[in-house]
């Protein structure tokens, strides 16, 4: 027996001929663009031994007779007993017009070839989305009874098997399998679709919460989910039983799930929270359709939910479908199928195999180079304070990773060195020197800067200076505010706006902002440093707002305390554990720049911001216990005393509360 088979490479197609030489003797004829007979050879090797059977025929689903030679239609005239039809386009994110190429004119074109070399029986893979969204329940039978086709894909599988039904002269014979996933056995698919695109939701969800706390999640509709291994095997098995041309056969799970019911399936497979209360979306079915589209045109709404559909990798108008109003009856096809042990397997059986291969094998995070080296190689990096600290092992991580690191910082003298050991280890650097207290020399930096780099890719706001004192000893001190809010707020302002406009025209940078956990937890003897800080971090809220939209990120980093010359004139520290390095500084700064996020916080920093909102009194005997209890150093108190040991007490305070400025 002899076969031919449009999208034999593609996903059904690749399994159906592989069915097929399982089961089947003969040779097999696959449609392959000239193009493709590389891939096609690859697959072929898949195959393995019985793959010597299937002979490429070189062709073009977008010409009439599927662009196969005179001399390939003689040849094949009056040999082919079944031909098969799969290549089609199946993706809701597609265009019109390339859907209808596809899907509507390759089937026509399809149907001329078969015609053409008189094969015996047309067999066309459909879809259940011929029927539109049909409320109740679709039978094998039906078709002009398909509603709502305004959907490109829903309306080019209806518009290609009425091509079949009309214009084909061979026998045929539509099958319309259901949502097509992976294979039970393997797990195994091709692509991104149907309940896949909720994977990467579950996972996020799955990072965030705990497996065993219940979650909220969506009902709807009934979705028929069949693996394509049922599909392949039932169109095998149909195909070669006499009797039953001009029919249609429902390739669909006869007890379909509701989506909710799926997605909490998936979600068990994922050990993501349990999805336990589902909220059906027809519940807003009594705000009147015209406010909804009025609601969702407004371009704020429009831009939120582009970006989280984007973030979460759903098609826009997913959503339209979760409450699909279609059943499928299959009992036809269930009778055929009858004793042969071809029956679609229970969805919880094998939806961790799914869940597993999309993971390994699929997941968009797979294909995003989320390494440093791989987001900031050739990237120019601005870092101030780059001759020590936290500037200093940022800018030799960067180096280290391939980027241009332009350090800058008052002691030209570090600055050379900090160069040196860089370019030792085969880095790029280049050194400024400038004091970013005094803004005629920010400037100046921008300019040559940007004179000698053209742009700067990422600036790293780094440089600062902390004082720690209490209020009560800085009452004739006003220049410790001054000065602090000089560098630490001015100065990282000066050189923002300075390099903002070439970011902005690039349509492309990232500001990142060291500020303080002392920020969100309001630390006390820190009321110049924070302030300053606090002013810088609201800056960068209100300038990502304005930016959003051209390609430049703003970020946040509320650091902890860590152990740099800044903080060495305070004896405690110097006994204190829980103190970040400058390298594990350096680490969360690299996480910002691979990542991009809006901010970067310790647990305990968030926890404090948290206390200060809910119950800020509580917050303020916290952290006035803190006060107390660790007095101002001693230059601080205008005193000259060696550091003291210290208490049980005070160890303790300082490991429930590591990393805050105390």
């Amino acid at each position: 027996m002899t076969y031919f088979v449009t999208g034999a490479t593609g996903f059904i197609g690749n399994h159906l001929v592989h069915t097929l030489l399982k089961k089947r003797k003969g040779k097999i004829y696959a449609l392959v663009r000239k193009e493709s007979l590389e891939k096609f050879d690859k697959i072929r090797e898949r195959w393995g031994k019985d793959g010597e059977r299937v002979i490429p025929v070189v062709g073009d689903l977008s010409k009439p007779k599927l662009g196969v030679s005179a001399k390939d239609i003689t040849e094949l005239k009056g040999k082919i007993k079944h031909f098969f039809h799969l290549a089609a386009l199946y993706d809701l994110k597609a265009g019109a017009e390339e859907q209808i190429e596809v899907n509507v004119n390759g089937t026509r074109h399809a149907v001329q070839f078969a015609d053409a070399i008189e094969a015996g029986i047309f067999h066309h893979t459909s879809s259940i989305a011929a029927a539109g969204l049909y409320e109740g329940v679709f039978s094998e039978d039906m078709f002009d009874e398909a509603g709502k086709l305004n959907h490109p894909y829903f309306r080019t599988k209806h518009d290609s098997e009425a091509v079949v039904r009309k214009e084909c002269k061979r026998p045929w014979r539509v099958y319309r399998p259901g949502i097509v996933v992976g294979s039970s056995k393997t797990g195994e698919i091709d692509k991104i679709d149907g309940p896949y695109y909720f994977f990467k939701l579950l996972q996020k969800m799955r990072k965030i919460l705990p497996p065993w706390m219940p979650a909220i999640g969506i009902d709807g509709g009934r979705i028929n989910i069949v693996p394509v291994d049922f599909v392949v095997e039932a169109m095998d098995h149909i195909a070669h039983i006499n009797g039953h041309n001009g029919k249609c056969f429902h390739l669909t799970d006869p007890d379909a799930k509701r989506v909710g019911e799926v997605l909490a399936i998936f979600a068990e497979a994922a050990h993501a929270p349990k999805l336990a209360l589902r909220i059906n979306p027809a519940i807003f079915g009594f705000i009147p359709s015209m406010v909804r589209q009025a609601l969702t045109s407004l371009t704020p709404v429009r831009r939120v939910r582009d970006a989280v559909m984007k973030d979460l990798g759903l098609p826009s108008d997913v959503m339209n479908f979760v409450s699909y109003p279609t059943r499928f009856d299959s009992r036809q096809t269930q009778k055929l199928l009858q004793g042969t042990g071809i029956a679609v397997p229970a969805l919880e059986t094998y939806a961790w195999k799914l869940w597993d291969y999309w993971e390994r094998h699929l997941d968009p995070d797979l294909f995003i180079d989320r390494s440093l080296s791989g987001v900031s190689r050739g990237k120019n990096v601005l870092i101030t304070g780059g001759s020590s600290g936290i500037g200093q092992a940022t800018a030799m991580k960067l180096a280290s990773a391939g980027a241009n690191v332009i350090i800058v910082a008052r002691d030209l003298e570090k600055l050379e060195a900090t160069k040196k050991e860089i370019e030792a280890s085969g880095g790029k650097c280049f050194v400024y020197s400038c004091d970013l207290s005094n803004l005629e020399s920010i400037d100046g930096l921008a300019v040559k800067v940007l004179a000698d780099h053209g742009h700067v890719d990422v600036l790293v706001n780094n440089a600062g200076r902390s004082i720690r004192r209490a209020i009560e000893n800085s009452y004739d001190r006003f220049h410790d505010f001054e000065r602090t809010m000089q560098l630490n707020y001015f100065g990282c302002l000066r050189l923002t706006l300075a390099l903002l406009p070439s970011m902005s025209e690039r349509k492309s940078g990232q500001i990142i902002n060291i500020s303080s956990i002392g920020v969100l937890t309001n630390s006390p003897r820190f009321s110049a440093y924070v302030a300053s800080k606090a002013a810088l971090d609201a800056f960068t809220r209100c300038a990502a707002s304005e930016f959003s939209d051209r390609g430049i990120y703003f970020t946040t980093i509320n650091m902890p305390l860590v152990r740099t010359p800044m903080i060495a004139p305070t004896e405690i520290y110097k006994s204190m554990p829980f103190i970040i390095s400058p390298d594990e500084a350096a680490d969360m700064v690299a996480n910002a720049v691979i990542y991009k996020p809006v901010r970067v916080a310790s647990g305990l920093g968030i926890f404090g911001q948290i206390i200060h909102a809910v119950a800020p009194r509580v917050a303020q005997i916290i952290m006035n216990t803190a006060y107390r209890m660790f007095p101002d150093s001693s230059a601080a108190q205008g005193k000259d005393s060696g550091p003291k040991e210290l208490s049980a007490d005070q160890l303790a305070f300082m490991q429930v509360m590591k990393g805050i400025y105390l």
